[in-house]
């Protein structure tokens, strides 16, 4: 999920990943670093953001996807190709610098079985669509024709252990 944010999206304060333009103390090196970067959590609870962190790590999580109702309000924190973003740990301290390599469009009910794998949340789209379906009703908005913005990313830097 996901920001991307879904099985568990990545997570704004609502179910998807809401990327913070507002810098807090600890990215403030990662801003010169990384500019125009903003921040966002992965999940909708402190257990589903580390888990979906700990998938980024591995390689075995390259896309999120979240509502596209979630960006109404907040166009800015749409995904944008090339851009890096930092994903935080639920606390808000960061954990990962990624880079969107693709942006779409798409209803929940057509994403496909190469989009619902590269999630890396399940095994079959099945279990993504059945997971996701989950993550959406826990935000108060699922239909099988609502629009999502899909993300494929690549991880930039892991930032455990980085001094900040």
């Amino acid at each position: 999920m996901g920001r991307a944010l879904c099985t568990h999206p990545e997570v704004r304060t609502l179910p998807f990943v809401k990327k913070d333009t507002k810098m807090n103390n600890e990215t403030e090196d990662l801003q010169d670093t990384y500019p125009g970067a903003g921040t966002f959590k992965f999940g909708d609870s402190a257990a589903l953001c580390q888990h979906l962190i700990a998938l980024v790590r591995k390689g075995k999580k390259t896309a999120t996807c979240g509502a596209l109702s979630d960006f109404e309000g907040e166009p800015e924190a749409m995904p944008v190709v090339g851009r890096c973003d930092i994903a935080a740990n639920w606390d808000g301290t960061p954990a990962l610098v990624i880079r969107t390599t693709q942006v779409e469009q798409i209803r929940y009910c057509d994403v496909t079985e190469e989009m619902a794998l590269a999630e890396g949340e399940n095994d079959t789209l099945l279990g993504w669509r059945k997971d996701h379906k989950a993550y959406f009703k826990r935000g108060g908005h699922f239909d099988p024709e609502m629009m999502l913005v899909f993300e494929h990313f690549e991880l930039v830097e892991d930032l455990a252990g980085r001094e900040l």
